[in-house]
């Protein structure tokens, strides 16, 4: 049975310019070396107007159950001024004691941690029962539209049975084996336009200003205290972004105005309720105002928390073990293609230190790198005992 090696795969999955949604060919090397292990592999493309295809990978060994599953995302973002750079961010580097690539952090080290800690686990349990899986996309970075969602659409379809899931995103704030993920909040983006009536800002009686209402609505959004949060979740929040005012005069009163804000919510809401509150507020506004208003609403994924089970203590127990560190069950920090997954399967997200993902010089422990893919090696263990 062949051995991969974490590094030497870390360091040639990172030579992959695998933008957000490029592809690269990295599906079809990450494939070849799957097969070497025994998987049957397909590889997934999804299609959808108005967004750009997406290449994805779904790999399972065996055809019994317990079927566990490794999940994760091969795309990129993109390396900003390479100047900045100490290296190539496409030639990785070990420095100091660190791999340097952009994905180093975010996360092709995780997926080298998977597919080496499953080498060795088969090299040693060539009989086990049950069968390990990937789901591998190329879409988390990107629209999250041709990625995850298109593949749990597909294994629902197909009645592929999974029994539990890890997510191997960059969980830890400071150092290895701090935080588990088992939920996530919601997330939410709103896009409001305000139309008003153009007019000379001398005679404000007749015109009808956009800028004003739609400073009075977001003041009032942001004065909204949705929750005090929960015991699993900080409280939701919402945050202005963009706030735009296409006028190239300063004596013109302007037509329209536009802003855009995200709401991060807790399991205390869903998207239907906070969408209502919001409706609400506006239509009340606009209507004393008498203007009229048009809002875009893009709903990245729902609150969700993955009650704790066995697996999870079983993981928690390990990572303590091997980094001596008790791993606190978290649901902070932004959204994971868990929220996907969570359809199909319980699950947790574990992964790297996440200080330097999508920064320059984007950078990896080879500690921590080889204490994370012992910790893989372990929870196959012992899942499989």
């Amino acid at each position: 049975m062949q051995k991969f090696n974490d590094l030497q795969l870390a360091k040639e999955l990172i030579k992959f310019p695998s933008i957000t949604p490029i592809d690269a060919g990295i599906m079809n090397f990450l494939e070849k070396k799957l097969k070497k292990l025994g998987f049957k592999t397909k590889i997934l493309e999804f299609k959808e107007k108005g967004f750009q295809p997406v290449k994805n990978l779904y790999a399972r060994l065996g055809s019994k159950g317990p079927n566990f599953m490794f999940a994760g995302h091969v795309d990129i973002v993109p390396p900003g001024n390479i100047k900045d750079w100490t290296i190539n961010p496409f030639r990785p580097s070990v420095k100091n004691g660190h791999l340097i690539g952009r994905g180093a952090n975010d996360m092709k080290s995780s997926i080298a941690a998977f597919v080496s800690a499953i080498s060795t686990f088969l090299s040693k349990n060539k009989k086990f029962s049950g069968s390990i899986s990937l789901l591998i996309t190329g879409d988390e970075e990107g629209d999250a539209v041709n990625g995850t969602k298109k593949v749990v659409d597909y294994l629902k379809k197909k009645r592929e049975k999974i029994n539990f899931c890890l997510v191997g995103e960059p969980t830890n704030p400071n150092k290895l084996g701090e935080m588990i993920k088992i939920g996530r909040r919601g997330s939410l983006t709103s896009r409001l336009t305000i139309f008003g009536l153009q007019g000379h800002v001398a005679y404000p009686q007749r015109a009808n200003n956009p800028s004003t209402i739609i400073v009075k609505i977001l003041k009032e959004l942001k004065d909204i205290k949705f929750d005090k949060g929960t015991k699993d979740f900080q409280p939701t929040n919402l945050e202005v972004t963009k706030i735009n005012i296409d006028n190239t005069a300063d004596n013109v009163i302007p037509a329209t105005a536009e802003a855009t804000f995200n709401i991060r919510f807790n399991n205390k809401h869903s998207s239907k309720s906070i969408k209502k509150r919001l409706n609400k507020i506006l239509k009340r506004i606009s209507k004393k105002h008498k203007s009229k208003f048009k809002v875009e609403y893009r709903v990245s994924g729902e609150a969700f928390l993955t009650k704790p089970n066995k697996t999870t203590f079983m993981v928690q127990n390990i990572i303590k073990k091997i980094t001596k560190i008790r791993p606190k069950l978290s649901t902070t920090g932004g959204t994971s293609d868990l929220r996907f997954i969570k359809a199909i399967c319980p699950g947790l997200e574990f992964g790297l230190v996440g200080k330097t993902m999508h920064k320059v010089d984007e950078a990896v422990s080879l500690k921590d790198l080889k204490n994370l893919t012992k910790i893989y090696l372990n929870i196959l263990q012992n899942y499989f005992k």
